[in-house]
């Protein structure tokens, strides 16, 4: 597949913020700094894992923001965030693991779904993602728009941006390959689910090991 990103730029393996440039990172920081906010519920006391072959998303929004929630223990508890979202969004072969510590041991609850040729489609899902390591393209890129400009296809999450000249970028569509992720929340419109698999395990069996993204 060629890009079409303007200037026939692609980028590999981007950690948190898709972004090109120190510059742009820091542009997200202000963005958090303004009261950029992530999803309106509390969040759990817990992250997650997604592992993907593939994540083919239209009409991207991305933004910093900050997951609010408390610990195992109650606490309150605040996550710096990146907010992505798409209008549509086709996954294959999708694993999500989510590892609880209890009295007799670590279980493990592990989803599995587009492992059979059809991927999983989700529309208007926003991922408010801790982590992210994967092989990026992406189509008529801007990188610098402000959040709520109203020219964005998708439009930001409700409730979770408090100035809308924060920070953001944009782009027609992105296709991430080899996708390894940490995040605290999803919400979508909808959300198809092929061949669903969901499985309790003991022990510690996540969809991948932090060490395969060091």
């Amino acid at each position: 597949m060629s890009s079409q990103v303007r200037g026939g730029t692609r980028w590999k393996r981007f950690a948190l913020v898709m972004v090109p440039s120190i510059a742009a990172t820091a542009a997200v920081g202000v963005g958090l700094a303004q009261g950029a906010l992530a999803a309106s519920f509390s969040v759990s006391g817990q992250d997650f894992k997604v592992r993907a072959d593939k994540l083919d998303g239209r009409d991207l929004i991305q933004y910093g923001g900050i997951a609010k929630g408390h610990d195992l223990k109650g606490n309150e508890a605040h996550h710096p965030v990146t907010i992505s979202g798409f209008s549509r969004a086709e996954i294959t072969n999708m694993c999500q693991s989510l590892v609880t510590p209890t009295p007799l041991g670590n279980i493990t609850l592990q989803l599995r779904t587009g492992h059979k040729g059809t991927p999983a489609v989700a529309t208007n899902i926003y991922l408010d993602v801790a982590e992210l390591d994967t092989d990026a393209e992406f189509e008529n890129l801007d990188i610098g728009v402000a959040v709520g400009d109203e020219s964005h296809k998708t439009k930001p999450q409700a409730g979770t941006v408090s100035n809308k000249y924060a920070f953001s970028q944009r782009a027609d569509r992105a296709v991430l390959t080899n996708v390894r992720q940490k995040a605290w929340a999803t919400t979508a419109g909808t959300f198809k689910l092929p061949d669903l698999k969901l499985r309790l395990m003991g022990g510690d069996q996540p969809c991948y090991q932090d060490s395969e993204v060091k």
